[in-house]
């Protein structure tokens, strides 16, 4: 199962942050034909995006294509089970990739919108958000 994480960093442990706002970029669809875009923000990790992906390839044909449109970049680390308090950061346990409202996760083409809508709500169920499916526009206009 290859999970997904960053082959080097900067700096090997990160501050949570906020996940206040909206999401400014990756917002819009760049290469499909439908996207599953989140409502809400959260935190998704490398299992997380692993387990859409495989979804995503058994639900559809051979034509289809899969976009992955976030990465888990971000560190989360977590000290083992029964450790006293203190003694500093705990080392990384896993990656996470921060979504924000209206980000586009992941988008598919070759596919038409029945089979789309049936992706989505299989995929829906395994994100700890409610996503909802966009389809590509052009000047304003549906396709």
């Amino acid at each position: 199962m290859p999970l997904l994480f960053p082959k080097r960093t900067k700096y090997r442990k990160m501050h949570r942050g906020r996940r206040t706002g909206k999401a400014t970029r990756g917002n819009q669809i760049a290469f499909g034909d439908f996207g599953i875009q989140t409502l809400e923000a959260s935190w998704i990790t490398q299992a997380q995006i692993e387990a859409c992906r495989t979804t995503i390839a058994r639900t559809t044909q051979r034509g289809a294509r899969l976009w992955i449109r976030i990465f888990p970049d971000k560190p989360i680390t977590k000290h083992p089970a029964e450790a006293r308090m203190g003694k500093g950061k705990g080392p990384v346990d896993h990656w996470v990739a921060v979504v924000r409202p209206g980000s586009v996760l992941f988008e598919i083409s070759g596919v038409t919108e029945d089979q789309a809508k049936r992706v989505h709500y299989l995929v829906g169920n395994k994100l700890p958000v409610r996503t909802r499916l966009k389809r590509r526009t052009v000047l304003g206009g549906e396709v």
